[in-house]
């Protein structure tokens, strides 16, 4: 199963900081989740064949082993206290869940 996030940063929030974050704690910590198979984080650059600003700043990727285990997961105190900053760079991150064809 995948999890697609797909966010803008909040005004204010300087991009630099977030992504510092990111790959410091974000990256590692939830990599580190035993029903986590990968994680990855992205940042939009364009849209192919475009001028277009993207309607998103940034993606994660979110491939995990199963929805139950997952929650578990992230629904620890440890976990929440490290994902927290999350909360204050991402503006309405929209979690869209999705399975393989």
């Amino acid at each position: 199963m995948r999890i697609i996030v797909l966010f803008n940063l909040k005004s204010g929030v300087d991009p630099a900081t977030y992504e510092e974050w990111a790959r410091n704690a974000d990256i590692p910590t939830v990599n580190a989740l035993g029903s986590v198979t990968r994680f990855t984080v992205h940042k939009s650059t364009g849209l192919l064949g475009s001028d277009a600003i993207p309607a998103y700043q940034y993606a994660e990727i979110i491939d995990i082993e199963g929805m139950d285990p997952f929650l578990a997961d992230i629904s620890t105190p440890e976990f929440q206290a490290l994902a927290a900053p999350f909360a204050d760079f991402a503006d309405n991150p929209q979690f869209i869940l999705t399975e393989d064809l």
